[in-house]
């Protein structure tokens, strides 16, 4: 994600919980409804254009988590960023053995698989290591 797409997301999240507290006011504690914290800070998406989905450091524990404009359940317990960084890293190294995603490129760009729209899959081309 580009600086201004994870400041615009941050705000837009942000603005949603707000929206989200007013309506909490009446709800009891088991009632309300979080769907961001102002210590969660997006750090990757889909792509630099997509603002859908994507993953949130969670600076007050140092964990990621996923964030959608669904609000879909968070799912699994993510790593941390260096945990997350780490593996991208060996992924990159050793693409063959990728577990999670896989890396490739699409016209000169490093997409991961999983990311790749129907418009592009037929150009996703695996990176080799």
């Amino acid at each position: 994600m580009t600086l201004d797409a994870v400041a615009d997301v941050y705000r837009r999240r942000l603005d949603h919980q707000a929206d989200h507290d007013t309506r909490n006011a009446g709800r009891t504690e088991d009632e309300r409804i979080t769907v961001w914290r102002a210590t969660w800070i997006p750090v990757v998406s889909h792509s630099p254009a997509d603002s859908t989905s994507g993953l949130y450091l969670d600076t007050a524990t140092g964990y990621l988590g996923r964030w959608s404009r669904y609000n879909d359940a968070p799912g699994e317990e993510l790593d941390t960023l260096v945990t997350y960084l780490e593996e991208a890293a060996d992924m990159l190294e050793a693409p063959a053995l990728a577990t999670r995603d896989k890396p490739g490129l699409v016209g000169g760009a490093l997409v991961w698989r999983s990311g790749v729209g129907h418009a592009v899959k037929d150009r996703w081309r695996p990176l080799t290591g």
